[in-house]
């Protein structure tokens, strides 16, 4: 029986023959396609000077690329369980490499954002047909190592694209960050092409395009709003018609979803505890972290005054916790011997206690950043594997796309959600402490503007004081976000024991 029929082609003990080769090469592309969320965070002072970016440019320019791939990941995933996993691949990775191009080729801030939108559709694609091929050359003995495998490079490509982007900006211009891309795309889709089977669900159901437009408007007119926020006012009108267009689009998205028979997003899902659990804390997780790294990256290079690659090298402690848990297999040994719900809410309280230490210990230098980046780690390498397990075994195999689809729109959308309320939270405080300065479009010009050295130390204190506000906020959501997912989990292994993890 081919792999192109059904979902029940995978080899009868131990999964595909090539699994772990398979594994490599479908990590290899979710890596290029997750530094993209994090790489552009070192390369801010070199966009705000050669591109005359404001802030809430920068801000579009992160969230173009994280809400076109949260909006279009589940219809990306329904295609791919309909079509097939291994064309989505190879289109993702084609749509990409030709964004990246565009990308590193842009001479406005205009043309960047339109470019970084532009890969986020090749991102969805991607991100949806890794884990859904995962699912499908791995049995069940295996899937848990796999997955924590997979969670592994997809954590390690959030936590090193500010030391990989500062690499490149040591030697090279802005661009070549988005130009490295495309020799690992081409070199990603030869693999896909010669190694990975083909597997899909001919009776799945077809594309819910207008879902996707429901709900991509939707994100992208409530964070849009949470953007401009700070500068415009939370009571002005252009805010206050932003959150309720984006409320209204989301409350039609719902009520689509409801009732068609083929939906992008089973809203029945929700009935199930795990999934909810499960939701709520990668959300969150993808919140603490992405909006701490956005932040940071700041803080180092323009307060603290390192370089592109020296902020970047100090971001790595993240990455490398993380790596080195998971490759020694902890997470995986810890979830089967306390279980989801225990590894998770472990898991978000060290994420949680890193944001507090670098709210507490970092605002005044780098060691307090240090030991948070290292319990933040720990904590990410705990509960991602789990949490993305415990979203895959809530979910039907046929519809293995579909989860793969939901579970990484809920990591971008956390990580889009991450940037736009901590950057508010900072630039509302920094807005307070620091009134003269907020007519400036980004941190660098209101340094620039200043009179005197005395009042480039008040910009630089209120910048951390907002830097600390903002960490606390985001330790405050993760805890409470990990204490709510580990007691749905708990319910739910209770009320349904055999489908524990």
């Amino acid at each position: 029986m081919t792999a192109t029929t059904t979902e029940t082609s995978k080899a009868p003990s131990g999964g595909h023959p090539q699994r772990w080769l398979i594994l490599g090469v479908i990590c290899l592309a979710q890596l290029t396609v997750l530094l993209d969320n994090t790489v552009l965070s070192v390369a801010i002072p070199s966009l705000t000077r050669e591109l005359h970016a404001s802030t809430a440019d920068i801000q579009w320019m992160i969230n173009a690329y994280s809400l076109v791939q949260s909006g279009l990941l589940l219809t990306a995933g329904n295609a791919a369980d309909r079509y097939g996993r291994r064309k989505m691949l190879v289109s993702g990775l084609a749509l990409f490499g030709i964004g990246s191009l565009a990308a590193g080729l842009a001479q406005t801030s205009g043309q960047l954002i339109a470019a970084r939108a532009g890969m986020g559709v090749g991102g969805a694609l991607l991100m949806t047909t890794t884990l859904a091929v995962v699912v499908q050359v791995f049995d069940d003995t295996e899937r848990v190592k796999a997955i924590a495998l997979w969670s592994t490079v997809s954590s390690l490509g959030f936590a090193a694209g500010p030391l990989i982007g500062g690499v490149m900006l040591e030697h090279f211009w802005w661009g070549a960050i988005f130009l490295i891309n495309i020799p690992v795309a081409v070199i990603g889709l030869v693999a896909v092409v010669v190694m990975v089977p083909e597997s899909k669900n001919p009776q799945g159901d077809r594309p819910d395009l207008l879902g996707a437009v429901l709900s991509t408007i939707g994100m992208t007119a409530v964070v849009y709003a949470i953007i401009s926020g700070p500068d415009h006012g939370w009571t002005s009108t252009q805010v206050l018609a932003s959150a309720a267009l984006g409320a209204l689009f989301l409350g039609a998205f719902v009520f689509w979803e409801l009732r068609i028979p083929y939906p992008m997003l089973d809203m029945h899902f929700f009935r199930n505890q795990r999934f909810i659990g499960a939701v709520a804390g990668a959300i969150l997780v993808a919140f603490g972290m992405t909006g701490s790294l956005f932040l940071l990256t700041q803080h180092l290079q323009f307060v603290l005054g390192y370089g592109a690659l020296d902020a970047g090298l100090r971001t790595a402690p993240l990455a490398l916790t993380v790596v080195a848990l998971n490759l020694t297999g902890i997470g995986a040994r810890l979830l089967r011997i306390f279980g989801t719900p225990v590894t998770i809410a472990l898991g978000m309280a060290l994420v949680s206690g890193g944001l507090a230490a670098i709210a507490v210990l970092g605002a005044d230098g780098y060691n307090g950043m240090l030991l948070g980046l290292v319990v933040m780690g720990a904590g990410v390498a705990l509960s991602m594997p789990a949490m993305a397990n415990a979203i895959m075994s809530a979910i039907p195999p046929e519809k293995a796309g579909v989860g793969a689809g939901i579970n990484g729109t809920l990591a971008e959308f956390g990580n889009g959600l991450g940037v736009a309320v901590l950057g508010a939270v900072l630039n509302s405080r920094f807005a307070a402490l620091v009134p003269a300065a907020v007519g400036a479009t980004s941190l660098p010009a209101a340094l620039a503007a200043a009179d005197d050295a005395g009042e480039r130390a008040s910009i630089s204190e209120a910048f951390a004081s907002g830097l600390e506000t903002s960490q606390l906020v985001g330790a405050v959501a993760v805890l409470a976000g990990g204490l709510l997912a580990a007691l749905l989990l708990r319910r739910a292994e209770r009320a349904d024991p055999p489908a524990a993890a």
